[in-house]
């Protein structure tokens, strides 16, 4: 391996170290702590033929903590110095272009890599041992061996929804190379906004670039601002230049143009690539739209024209073709379409996307470039040379995998940044979903339905940052930190969740990084969670925090708890509606936010309850037991209170324990048709006492559900069972005129009670 002699003291100290884990994120592979202690120097001065670009880098990253000289003076001490085999000498092929090693002794730091790579990220370690030593003037002597686990690394960013600028897309960049992500996907096309500028179509940034308009606040509200979003969009001059600053960081920028849905700002420019006349706009709202490219061969050629200038803006392996969330609508339709899928000797619409996508990816190979899609390019058969973005799930990747095909693993479940993080009551308006620190940390990218063999098509890991509730760069901030640093460890490969509070103290110790420059990350991490379990009579809701418990003070009459509260001393029991407020504090003084959690007790709460299906991962927070918790689901909130199933009834049975008497049995559903959430079609209530022969009481049908806006709350007369269980019967194929139409009908339902 190539030797970098670093850094040169003449000062050192023998003295033992304490064997303390460095706060270092991504966790090395390998690390091991040795005596003594490198005295970090006032002045480092830097030898002349070090790596120019990541030298700079590391010189502007450290800033003022160490002065800095320059001299080609290899005798003078603090020197940094580079000693490399001469060209003609070969790397080993066999060494991965991200290995690196650092030893740290009283004498000095000592960087091995193979290539300017693999320098750069041990420059990435060393910048953080700084940062946490800067203070008390010394860095322990250890040495670290170290190579990622995963190829791709990387982080999504959606610039369709909401549009940020250059300096703040490079700032996000920064903020991957800090964590030793290595790819940058950039999301620059949707139905909201075409962001790149390609110059054979003007007409896309011209007015691709723009909405008259933009939804705000939980969609359920279909509310908007009344202001004109754009004309905002990258010069290709402006592209070239962030695709430079990402090189100089070794970091990827994969482009994503999507095809053939999500593209109603490309045909508001070119109507004639539609399958209807139009007109059309940029879209107002969020969601999933009918009209998409129409695949005749006027399309094609624009695509291909388009997917021309990006190659040559963009050097990277893969290009991101999108293909998820087709609507098959319009191409039922069309005329065109059908007698395309008849002279193809297609099966159907679903056979159509996949022959949308081998045409593209022939062109795209052609061009000596391989595509990448949202796993929905699986329908109708995968492309030959084809790598799938698994984000609906993991079936996506384990399919991909077995069928011999590269996939990156991004489910939603575990690497949706646009999620909440938090208690949704004390957090920023987001998309829904629940997907807290430790959450992330946990996930493993390589499915355990996969042998070695297969294993080895998983690329790595990315978490997405969609943008629909993000309206500037701080709340960027907020949605990605802290985390991508969970991200970081896990693409890594040395995410531990069994030792996930040791992770989250190397996270709090990171936080003083952050402040110094100034970014805008989440909190929640100090925030008091709650958690509901079975106890007592029926549940007990049990509070949690980053620091010391006996810091948590709570109420449970609704009042603040910073007025008047009692010292938190285990699980409180919950037999009764009420409401829990909670805080953390120090030294009597408020540190989080104050939370709050309304209980609705009924019959069934905290009881047994099991169902037939189970719900979606991406919103399964807390199972089965979500149904009876006591906790009534917000509908602007689709986070930790809600299961979603899609395409899936539900049906739930729950054991009273004992025969009961009861008289009303209410459950809620939700609908938020921009999402594919639609109300229940129907319900039944059965009733039983030994569990396996059941009495059907009660049913409802659609125009009940819909009349009650999905708040179901019924009288089934006077009833003495064991058992109840409901069937909730799912909306099935949505409708045509819907968002999502042809697609499967999200259910999501909350609390089951009864009274």
């Amino acid at each position: 391996m190539r030797r970098f002699l670093l850094i040169f003291s003449a000062l050192f100290s023998t003295l033992f170290t304490a064997q303390i884990k460095p706060n270092l994120i991504p966790y090395p592979q390998s690390l091991t702590l040795q005596e003594g202690k490198f005295i970090i120097p006032k002045t480092l001065i830097l030898y002349d033929k070090l790596p120019k670009e990541e030298t700079e880098y590391f010189r502007k990253r450290l800033g003022s903590q160490v002065k800095f000289q320059s001299s080609g003076n290899t005798e003078k001490v603090h020197v940094m110095h580079i000693l490399i085999p001469q060209p003609k000498i070969p790397i080993n092929p066999e060494s991965k272009k991200e290995s690196y090693s650092i030893d740290i002794s009283p004498k000095g730091i000592f960087i091995s890599s193979d290539t300017k790579q693999g320098y750069f990220l041990a420059l990435q370690t060393l910048i953080q041992l700084f940062e946490e030593h800067q203070e008390d003037g010394a860095i322990p002597a250890m040495e670290i061996k170290d190579s990622p686990k995963f190829a791709w690394r990387g982080m999504h960013l959606d610039v369709c929804r909401h549009f940020f600028n250059v300096d703040e897309v490079k700032q996000y960049i920064d903020y991957l190379a800090m964590y030793k992500l290595n790819t940058f996907h950039w999301h620059l096309t949707d139905d909201q906004g075409w962001r790149i500028e390609i110059k054979k179509y003007p007409k896309l940034t011209e007015i691709g670039s723009k909405r008259k308009e933009s939804m705000i606040g939980a969609y359920v509200d279909n509310t908007f601002d009344g202001k004109p979003y754009g004309p905002y969009f990258y010069t290709q001059e402006q592209i070239k230049d962030i695709v430079k600053y990402a090189q100089q960081r070794h970091i990827t920028i994969v482009p994503e143009i999507e095809m053939p849905g999500h593209a109603l700002a490309a045909l508001s420019a070119y109507p004639e690539l539609a399958c209807t006349k139009g007109p059309f706009e940029a879209a107002t709202k969020w969601g999933v739209f009918d009209d998409v490219f129409c695949p005749k061969e006027e399309t094609f050629t624009f695509l291909e024209n388009v997917l021309d200038e990006v190659m040559k803006l963009f050097p990277s392996q893969y290009i991101h073709i999108g293909g998820d969330e087709c609507p098959k609508t319009r191409w039922k339709e069309c005329a065109h379409c059908q007698e395309l899928i008849k002279k193809n000797n297609l099966k159907d619409e679903h056979g159509l996307q996949s022959y949308f996508i081998h045409r593209i990816e022939k062109y795209v190979n052609s061009k000596g470039r391989k595509i990448i899609g949202w796993d929905e390019i699986l329908e109708g058969g995968l492309a030959p040379n084809a790598a799938v973005m698994s984000w609906t799930g993991v079936n996506g990747g384990i399919e991909a995998a077995k069928s011999g095909h590269f996939a990156v693993m991004t489910p939603g479940a575990y690497c949706y940044f646009d999620h909440y993080q938090g208690d949704p009551q004390s957090e920023p308006n987001a998309f829904g979903g629940f997907t807290p620190l430790d959450k992330v940390y946990s996930y493993n990218p390589i499915p355990s339905e996969l042998n070695a063999e297969q294993a080895k098509y998983i690329m790595g890991v990315q978490a997405n940052l969609w943008t629909e509730y993000i309206t500037d760069f701080k709340q960027v901030q907020y949605m990605i930190f802290p985390r991508l640093m969970a991200l970081s460890e896990v693409g890594w490969g040395t995410a531990d969740p069994k030792n996930y509070k040791e992770f989250e103290n190397r996270v709090i110790s990171q936080f003083k990084v952050l402040d110094k420059m100034k970014v805008n990350y989440a909190k929640s991490i100090y925030n008091i969670s709650g958690k509901v379990i079975p106890g007592g009579n029926g549940i007990s809701y049990e509070l949690t925090v980053s620091q010391d418990p006996k810091g948590i003070r709570y109420t449970t009459d609704g009042t603040d708890p910073t007025l008047n509260s009692q010292i938190y001393q285990g699980p409180i029991n919950i037999s009764k509606s009420l409401t829990v407020k909670s805080a953390y504090f120090e030294d009597g003084k408020l540190k989080s936010a104050v939370s709050a959690q309304e209980f609705t007790v009924s019959k069934t709460t905290g009881k047994k309850i099991t169902l037939e299906q189970q719900p979606s991962e991406n919103y399964s927070f807390g199972g089965a037991f979500t149904l009876v918790d006591g906790i009534i689901g917000n509908t602007r909130q689709l986070g930790k209170t809600w299961l979603g199933f899609q395409g899936k009834d539900v049906v739930a049975t729950i054991d009273l324990g004992q025969k009961t008497g009861f008289s009303e049995v209410y459950f809620n559903t939700l609908e938020n048709k921009g999402s594919w959430i639609h109300l229940a079609k129907s319900a039944q209530i059965f009733i039983s006492d030994d569990g396996k022969n059941f009495k059907m009481i009660k049913e409802i049908g659609k125009d009940e559900i819909l009349s009650s806006k999905g708040k179901i709350k019924l009288n089934v007369g006077s009833q003495n069972s064991k058992y109840i269980k409901l069937k909730i019967e799912n909306a099935g194929i949505i409708p045509a005129g819907n968002p999502g139409a042809d697609s499967k009908a999200w259910l999501f339902v909350d609390e089951i009670g009864v009274n």
